[in-house]
């Protein structure tokens, strides 16, 4: 299999399966003399870890993060920095039934058709298992863009949006579902429960903001930040559709709806006077380079596809079939999907921070 390899400069590569003794991530490219500790990983992987409440997967892993390269005395050495995170908790006898025949949804099908061969526990390497070592690879990217905070949150699951004026940054860490409407959040857990007793399963969209992203980060073309950014979402499991800015909405607007107005801003201590924007329909990103602005990306998020409800599918041997998933999952992938978001932000932005300094030497 090949393409498991993601960035420019600052590149990773993941390695494991769902179902394996372990996955992990190979991080190279980033720069020596940062500070770096297990502890500075473990965080955000403590953030994305299954069995957290009773709306996502009760499968237990404890996702220990171990560093076995890279790093001295607490400091990158420059050289690829590996990171490897134990399975613990695997029930491969689950699986069974899916060795026989194909999950509607999943990529068992696409992966026999491709490889003539599956790793039908869990999915394999198709399992979002493996975005906990994208997880830790993007805490390895925020040591890099330590100037930048990035936030992921959920503004809507199972068709439920939030209040976008009882937006609180403080809600975001204090219910199970990283969303910053408490109101909602309250709706959220009864829509999970209800879904969860119907064996079924709903779908959500996380928005992720990035903000300190200096002006100037991205390229006019085949690097742009925005389609960097969209690839990188787009490789998250289960996401469906990515937006910059106002997204699709933008194409209901006109022009001068549509345009972020700039007024003159106050000038700093280094005499460099920066605009002051009136609005960020464009998601902080103009000509694929950032213009200072908070970069702001959506995701959409589809409903889990292994649910208990019985689905039309067929056998290997192309025989017609039903099959229910059994096991442990989430009936809103979404939920655990926001930290996920948050790692792929974090990656593609130390990427473009070292592009930028390639570019320009500054």
């Amino acid at each position: 299999m090949s393409y498991n390899s993601f960035g420019r400069v600052f590149r990773f590569t993941t390695w494991g399966e769902s179902h394996g003794p372990a996955l992990g991530a190979v991080v190279d490219g980033c720069p020596p003399g940062l500070a770096l500790a297990e502890a500075d990983i473990q965080p955000w992987l403590d953030k994305r870890r299954p069995g957290t409440s009773r709306f996502t997967t009760q499968r237990q892993e404890p996702d220990q993060v171990r560093i076995l390269s890279g790093v001295f005395e607490g400091r990158t050495t420059g050289t690829p920095i590996s990171l490897m995170i134990e399975n613990v908790d695997q029930r491969s006898k689950d699986y069974s039934e899916v060795a026989l025949a194909y999950r509607p949804g999943h990529a068992d099908y696409a992966y026999d058709a491709k490889y003539g061969f599956r790793d039908y526990r869990g999915g394999g390497r198709s399992s979002a298992r493996e975005t906990a070592a994208r997880v830790a690879a993007g805490a390895v990217a925020r040591a890099v863009i330590a100037e930048v905070r990035i936030r992921a949150y959920l503004v809507e699951l199972g068709g439920d949006a939030i209040d976008r004026t009882a937006f609180d940054d403080a809600q975001i860490d204090a219910n199970p579902f990283f969303c910053p409407d408490a109101a909602a959040a309250a709706r959220w857990e009864e829509i999970m429960d209800r879904t969860r007793k119907a064996g079924s399963s709903v779908g959500a969209v996380v928005e992720c903001m990035a903000e300190g992203v200096p002006a100037g980060w991205g390229s006019p073309l085949y690097a742009k930040l925005d389609s960097e950014l969209a690839a990188a979402m787009m490789s998250i499991n289960a996401v469906k559709g990515v937006e910059i800015g106002d997204g699709f909405a933008a194409a209901r607007l006109t022009g001068e709806q549509n345009a972020d107005p700039m007024r003159p801003g106050s000038f700093d201590n280094q005499g460099d006077g920066k605009p002051v924007f009136l609005a960020n329909h464009a998601g902080g990103v103009a000509g694929g380079i950032a213009t200072g602005q908070p970069v702001v990306v959506r995701v959409a998020l589809k409903p889990t596809s292994s649910i208990l409800t019985p689905v039309e599918t067929i056998t290997r041997e192309g025989e017609a079939s039903d099959i229910r998933t059994k096991g442990r999952h989430d009936p809103c992938v979404g939920i655990r999907a926001a930290p996920v978001v948050e790692a792929m932000m974090a990656l593609v932005l130390a990427d473009q921070k070292l592009l930028h300094r390639a570019q320009t030497g500054c």
